[in-house]
């Protein structure tokens, strides 16, 4: 399984190419601002996107799906939990000040316990709430697209609209139960490990906790 990492947008937010290195599908997981940029990327791989997957809608992981749309009509898959915060980042945008293309409705739901088909991969979709209500994490192979549960060091934020601090600290620890060896690539920052986190992070090894929880 290859992940690429792009970085993009005024939030710096990882966009990524999850695809199969023995076929040519590829899924866009949380396209969140310059969608030239990530045009380009795709199409650099050689490969053909198959579906757009969204860890959680707010407004700096979702503003390039309109662009990706229109170059490929590729499926949206969204947690339904979160459609509230995938309806409202239009104002968040204007709010912050930046720019924004209202995505299209989500064509699919990511749900707990399914199963996504890339090539000849599967991957899981675990529920992680907290951050956002919808939040999900895609893993398998060796890989887990975390979204904003977890970071380099730190974790997602509970002070946001709709965040819930105990179901964040819920969800940190079904995340950090996989191998210690899996990589973790979150939605901003450097990528990271299973192993590597229950050492450092201090919301892990326990001498920070999250407020609230």
């Amino acid at each position: 399984m290859n992940v690429e990492q792009i970085t993009v947008g005024p939030f710096q937010e990882n966009c990524y190419l999850v695809s199969d290195p023995d076929s040519d599908s590829l899924a866009v997981v949380d396209p969140g601002s310059e969608g030239d940029r990530i045009i380009e990327a795709i199409e650099r791989t050689g490969k053909t996107p198959e579906a757009i997957w969204i860890t959680h809608a707010h407004v700096d992981h979702i503003g390039a799906i309109a662009a990706i749309k229109r170059r490929w009509d590729v499926p949206v898959y969204l947690n339904p939990l979160d459609e509230v915060l995938y309806r409202s980042a239009g104002k968040k945008a204007q709010m912050y000040g930046i720019p924004y293309e209202e995505p299209p409705t989500p064509d699919h739901d990511l749900e707990e316990g399914q199963t996504l088909k890339l090539g000849n991969l599967e991957l899981q979709v675990s529920h992680v709430p907290g951050h956002a209500p919808g939040h999900v994490m895609i893993y398998g192979h060796g890989h887990a697209l975390v979204g904003d549960c977890l970071f380099a060091g730190s974790i997602g934020r509970t002070d946001l609209e709709f965040c819930n601090p105990a179901h964040l600290a819920a969800s940190l620890k079904r995340i950090v139960a996989l191998p210690d060896n899996t990589l973790v690539h979150s939605g901003h920052g450097e990528t990271t490990t299973i192993g590597r986190e229950k050492v450092s992070n201090p919301f892990i090894n326990g001498t920070a906790r999250i407020v609230g929880a």
